[in-house]
């Protein structure tokens, strides 16, 4: 069976996809007056973006995380906060607290920058575990908790974090819960030779281009609607279900090469997650249907944070990566 065409029912729905998708050309274009490269990162936000899953970046200083994110936040006529994680922070720094207001002897609530639609979390792991922490309630639950009181965050709410490797001096690594609660984690790479003469020509000694908005938050939830409504066969759901039971049993699955290298695999969040963010790419590139193709791109981010490796792997230098490349060679495509 072809599972790449559309099925002649969605023939409408692949059309509205069309429609709602053209916004991505233009954010594309604009993003791109300010970032040079780095389609893959812009990539991988927008699909944090439509499908409301956190995203967290990871890369040394200077490859322009902060920048992207910051630019597509202009590009989103949405409420942006950024907050810059540092060893002295306090969780009431994010999510606010109570301030005690004498002349009426009664306490108001002052709330945090978390009261936005989209939080840029810059160097999330240079801040200790418990303001790390103070980010699971409201990304999981899209809520906080000030004294006895629960708030609402605003809707969309989106978590885009940026972290330097855990080996460089000090950094904290994220607790495993936190970690996953990021639908994506991004490798963010060195731009290449011709990407930095243009990074060079264009930053240096000169005001970095503005862009302009080109989806509201109206635009936004009715290209969520859309995505979640994007066809997949059941041969491609199988086969993403084969993808995360692999991480989890690659003896069962066949890859016995894999043997003692996993301390444990991928858990249902991720089986979800492949789901949401193969639909989103499939939307991305104005298709109505997905195929193997956009699992296969989407897997890496969504499994590389959710793969625990045995000290046998780590000492003969074997990766998450290369376990879910190895996956994707042996798990048969339909």
């Amino acid at each position: 069976m072809d599972i790449t065409a559309p099925a002649p029912d969605i023939k409408e729905l692949h059309e509205r996809i069309q429609r709602e998708s053209a916004f991505v050309d233009s954010l594309f274009q604009q993003m791109s007056q300010v970032v040079v490269g780095q389609r893959t990162m812009i990539e991988r936000l927008l699909i944090g973006l439509i499908t409301g899953g956190h995203v967290l970046l990871e890369g040394v200083p200077g490859l322009a995380k902060t920048l992207t994110v910051k630019t597509l936040a202009d590009c989103l006529e949405l409420a942006f906060k950024r907050i810059q994680f540092t060893p002295d922070l306090l969780p009431a720094d994010l999510i606010g607290t109570q301030i005690y207001q004498p002349q009426t002897q009664s306490f108001s609530i002052k709330q945090g920058p978390l009261f936005a639609n989209v939080i840029l979390a810059d160097e999330i792991n240079r801040a200790p575990a418990k303001v790390q922490s103070a980010l699971l309630e409201s990304m999981q639950e899209k809520q906080v908790t000030i004294g006895d009181t629960t708030f609402q965050l605003p809707r969309p709410f989106l978590v885009l974090a940026t972290e330097n490797p855990i080996e460089q001096e000090g950094t904290y690594p994220l607790p495993e819960a936190q970690v996953d609660r990021f639908m994506l984690k991004v490798k963010v790479t060195y731009p290449t030779r011709e990407e930095e003469r243009q990074i060079m020509d264009r930053m240096a000694g000169k005001d970095v281009p503005r862009v302009t908005p080109v989806i509201n938050a109206e635009q936004l939830a009715r290209v969520r609607d859309v995505v979640a409504s994007i066809h997949i066969a059941p041969e491609a759901k199988d086969y993403m279900v084969d993808v995360v039971l692999a991480t989890r049993d690659p003896e069962k699955a066949g890859i016995k090469e894999l043997r003692g290298f996993i301390e444990y695999g991928a858990s249902p969040r991720a089986t979800i997650y492949i789901n949401l963010a193969a639909r989103a790419h499939a939307f991305l590139k104005h298709r109505g249907y997905v195929t193997p193709e956009d699992v296969k791109a989407v897997a890496y981010d969504v499994l590389r944070h959710r793969i625990s490796m045995t000290y046998e792997a780590e000492a003969e230098g074997f990766t998450s990566e290369k376990v879910i490349a190895k996956i994707l060679e042996k798990i048969e495509v339909p």
